[in-house]
């Protein structure tokens, strides 16, 4: 007879090991690490060994009545991997978006509310090229329309990439500090771009 396989759940780790017993249609399982915790201190002699934790497993199989593992279907366990990624993506998003925050304040802080929306991908896109306030006085109005226009987004016409132009210009004539003090504020904001840009393409809730 094939034996029943009794073990401890370990997160993600034991993931592989259920997949091979299924595979090979072995019975298993698996145990609440709270309840094997539990009787590890009830147990007087507390050995710190593999050996001991695989005795506890296969004495709390014969005195408790376990059932066999419920294998969830593919497509859930798909869905509770996927919904665990774009949950650890949006908290570091919003950590990005942060810290992009903040090195705008030291560098450009008149930028915001040029475009609207300051992590909309035309205001990323624009800022990663012209990150200080005198790159943008340096150039004519007509270059920076053009540049605008070239970015992709919905509902850019030629009088909202006009109306960006003159308040990035009237922007850049407010801001206190025509160039930063500190070069290495300028590498990790467009560092940080990047990062927000990649995080909005791949949780897709990025804005336009």
């Amino acid at each position: 007879m094939r034996p029943s396989i009794v073990m401890e759940a370990t997160g993600h780790y034991h993931s592989p090991i259920i997949q091979f017993l299924d595979e090979h249609q072995y019975l298993y399982i698996v145990i609440n690490p709270l309840i094997s915790h539990n009787a590890k201190k009830n147990n007087l002699r507390r050995l710190k060994m593999v050996a001991a934790d695989a005795l506890l497993l296969g004495t709390l199989f014969y005195k408790e009545e376990f059932e066999p593992f419920k294998k969830r279907g593919q497509h859930l366990m798909n869905l509770r991997y996927l919904t665990r990624q774009h949950e650890s993506l949006t908290g570091m998003y919003v950590q990005v978006k942060l810290q992009f925050h903040a090195i705008l304040d030291q560098v450009f802080p008149e930028y915001h509310g040029v475009f609207g929306d300051l992590y909309s991908k035309v205001s990323l896109r624009f800022l990663d090229l012209h990150p200080t306030s005198k790159a943008i006085l340096d150039m004519a109005e007509k270059e920076i329309t053009a540049t605008i226009q070239r970015f992709p987004g919905r509902g850019k016409s030629g009088l909202w990439c006009l109306e960006r132009t003159q308040a990035l210009v009237a922007a850049a004539m407010r801001n206190p500090f025509k160039e930063t003090a500190y070069p290495s504020h300028l590498i990790s904001m467009q560092l940080l771009i990047q990062l927000l840009l990649q995080y909005q393409d791949q949780i897709g809730r990025g804005p336009g």
